[in-house]
Order: structure tokens, then C-alpha cells, then sequence
């Protein structure tokens, strides 16, 4: 007979062994988060609030684990390992942590030469001249002296059939954009799925350069998935947007998509609850009162 002593010591080692292969199967999601600016309205650049609610929206999906890092590049870069995909959404045009060190570049290079998910978000995606080589590499495409950036308004009500637009409703907004973007040759690899641009609007009518959301499907085998609006937190308002985010971060760390979308259930209470505290800037005073 099996003793109490023994049953109990057998039925803590199975959870424990249960509990090693949900974590073994779990799927690794890290956030790198961008600086915020403690002085600016609030909401705008806010790459922590923003990084803060992907993680939650991503916990939706069962056996998703999302690891936060919010101070622009992990002081243990452990953190990287057995990630599925990373996500970087932060300022761009050099800014970007990411670039700042030869070690830094090395390691995403490594990440892109394998199979880890790669995901650039609004600010992201503009690489320096310098490192057009690894913006094509890593993400398919280039911001260059052609590219174009602005506000303006779109609408979005046509998508191509892909995994990441599974579910996706149609939206509206004014968002800060990026577009005119480099692309591969007969754009290999890369597959458009959302436009933006000021005279076509969000109408695939505006070809390739007003691709603002596309993949790429490296040839390592590796996925990568780049969006350039979300300039402001408000934009997760829009729930088509919030599910192209959110499904193509997934699909970045190779999840299968269900046909209605991943669950990425958020109302503006709770998206204004990421929001990060800023001071707000001093007001512009005009010249006339300015003399006076």
C-alpha cells in the first residue's frame, strides 16, 4: 500500500512535471518598449503604454507568455532567449536602441537569421541610411530620402486574405504615418496588407508606396511584421487596427490565427488605463501677446 507521505510527494512532482511542460510549451513574447517623453501630451509616442496593453491583449491567447522590458533594451539580455518573436515599438530614424551598440545590432542579427519573429511598430520601422542594409534584412523593406511621413486621415475597408487580417473590421482614423517605403525587387518576400496615403487614402489603389503594414517572410524562415501608425494610444480605440496588431505579432511568433481573429477584448477604460502620466507641455503663446 502506498503510503500518505509517498501519494503526496508523487502528486507534487506530476504538477511540477505538468507545470515544466506548459512553461516548455509556452510561446515567448518580449516587448521592447521606446523611451516616453515625460514632457508631452499625454497618450502621444506612448510606447510603454502601448507595450504595456499588447501584453495584455496577448495574454488573451492561452499559452502566450509576454515579457515586458520597458527601458528601451533589457539590462539582462537573457531575457531574448527562447523568444518566438520580439516586438519593438519605439522612436525611430537612429533613435532606436536596438542600433545604438555594434553588440546590440550583432544580436538582432542573429534573431533575423534565425526564426525569431521580428515586429517593428510606427517609429520603428525608419532605419538611418547607415543600416538600410539590415532595415531590408529585417524587415523588408527601407525608409529613405523618397519615403514621406505626415498625419492625415484614412479609411480602411479592404484587406487582402492572410492570417493577420482574419477578423480584422474596417476603421478610420487620422494616425501619424510612415510611407514610400523601399521595397525588394517585384517585392519578394513581402506581402502588403494595409495602405495609407493622402491622395488614395487607405484604397490598395495607392500601390506600393502607400503600403503601411506588410510581412516579411525572410529567407531564413524566419517572419517579421511592421505596422507605422499607432502614433498616439487613442488608436487602440479602433478594434480592426487593435486585431492587425495583435494578430500580426502572433503570427510573427508562428500561432496559428483562428479565422475570427486572436481575442484581443479591450474597451477605452481599459486602454486608457496604460496610459503613462506626463507633464503636459507649456502652451504655445502667440508672437502678438508674446510683444505685449
Amino acid at each position: 500500500m502506498i503510503s500518505r507521505s509517498c501519494f503526496l510527494l508523487s502528486l507534487a512532482a506530476s504538477a511540477l512535471c505538468t507545470a515544466s511542460s506548459l512553461a516548455a510549451d509556452s510561446v515567448k513574447i518580449v516587448l521592447i518598449a521606446g523611451k516616453v517623453k515625460e514632457v508631452d501630451k499625454v497618450g502621444h509616442h506612448d510606447y510603454l503604454g502601448g507595450c504595456r496593453l499588447m501584453q495584455a491583449l496577448l495574454k488573451q491567447t492561452p499559452g502566450v507568455d509576454a515579457v515586458l522590458v520597458n527601458e528601451e533594451w533589457p539590462a539582462d539580455e537573457k531575457v531574448f532567449d527562447g523568444a518566438a518573436a520580439v516586438v519593438f515599438y519605439t522612436d525611430g530614424g537612429g533613435k532606436q536602441a536596438y542600433l545604438a551598440t555594434p553588440e546590440h545590432v550583432a544580436l538582432v542579427q542573429k534573431m533575423a537569421d534565425g526564426k525569431t519573429g521580428l515586429v517593428n511598430i510606427h517609429q520603428a520601422v525608419e532605419f538611418t541610411p547607415a543600416f538600410a542594409e539590415q532595415s531590408m534584412n529585417w524587415i523588408g523593406g527601407a525608409y529613405n530620402a523618397l519615403s514621406s511621413r505626415g498625419h492625415w486621415d484614412s479609411v480602411h475597408d479592404t484587406f487582402p486574405k492572410h492570417a493577420i487580417t482574419s477578423g480584422v473590421t474596417p476603421w478610420k482614423i487620422n494616425d501619424g504615418w510612415l510611407n514610400h517605403f523601399k521595397f525588394p525587387a517585384e517585392m519578394k518576400g513581402v506581402t502588403p496588407l494595409v495602405w495609407s496615403g493622402k491622395e488614395k487614402l487607405g484604397s490598395p489603389e495607392g500601390g506600393d508606396k502607400d503600403v503601411v503594414a506588410w510581412t516579411f517572410d525572410r529567407p531564413s524562415g524566419g517572419r517579421s511584421f511592421s505596422f507605422s501608425g499607432l502614433d498616439a494610444h487613442h488608436a487602440w480605440e479602433q478594434a480592426g487596427m487593435r486585431q492587425l496588431v495583435i494578430n500580426g505579432v502572433l503570427w510573427s511568433a508562428g500561432v496559428e490565427i483562428p479565422a475570427a481573429g486572436a481575442k484581443c477584448e479591450a474597451d477605452k477604460v481599459l486602454i486608457d488605463s496604460f496610459l503613462t502620466p506626463r507633464v503636459a507641455p507649456p502652451k504655445k503663446v502667440k508672437a502678438e501677446a508674446a510683444v505685449k
